[in-house]
């Protein structure tokens, strides 16, 4: 399955910005949300990998500030 997680709001915490509109694109081979799969482990990777931040020590990694929808 192949998602996008999308920052649905802006947000500076402990020196990470995050912007609204950064978006990753992950696969999984789970049918499930992967901001709450697996501690969200793929999506932090993705972000970490693309933007070069921590989201989970922004505080961002769950559904407040992520949007998630199945692109494939």
């Amino acid at each position: 399955m192949l998602y996008r997680v999308t920052v649905k709001n802006s947000k500076n915490s402990n020196g990470i910005r995050v912007e609204r509109g950064m978006s990753v694109e992950v696969v999984t081979n789970n049918i499930t949300n992967p901001v709450t799969t697996n501690g969200g482990q793929a999506v932090a990777d993705a972000f970490m990998r693309i933007y070069g931040i921590d989201i989970r020590k922004a505080g961002a990694l769950n559904m407040v500030y992520l949007d998630v929808q199945r692109i494939g």
